[in-house]
């Protein structure tokens, strides 16, 4: 078979992962065995497949803005950084529990529970 047909099946097939990982391969030098070209192949779609998820899950939740704790002034804010670097480890998901963040306007609630939710989505994102 040759490369434009199997390029022309990955499109067909729409494994966009697989595409790009088929190119990469095709660029390298040296002999690659049919087992490692097929284990490269697939973790490149797996990987395209989980980063797309990721996508449609942070843009179903519709938060407004992204925020990330990096971004976030501990300094200014009244909030304890290793309890919520903790929620942001997604600690409360294991035990199956809620937060609430209750607090004055500006303390950074809203910051906060979106750095979070958007963690926990990547977090358990699971492709494979």
């Amino acid at each position: 078979m040759s490369r434009s047909a199997i390029l022309e099946h990955l499109r067909a097939l729409n494994l966009t992962g697989m595409l790009a990982g088929y190119k990469e391969l095709l660029d390298r030098p040296g002999p690659v065995t049919v087992e490692q070209a097929l284990l490269e192949l697939l973790e490149a779609e797996a990987a395209q497949r989980r980063l797309r998820a990721i996508r449609y899950q942070l843009g179903q939740a519709r938060f407004p803005v992204y925020k990330d704790l990096d971004s976030f002034a501990f300094a200014a804010s009244p909030v304890d950084e290793l309890h919520i670097r903790s929620l942001y480890e997604g600690s409360f998901l294991e035990a199956r529990k809620n937060i609430v963040f209750v607090g004055g306007t500006g303390t950074g609630k809203t910051h906060l529970a979106i750095a979070i939710a958007g963690q926990a989505v990547v977090t358990s994102v699971n492709v494979v």
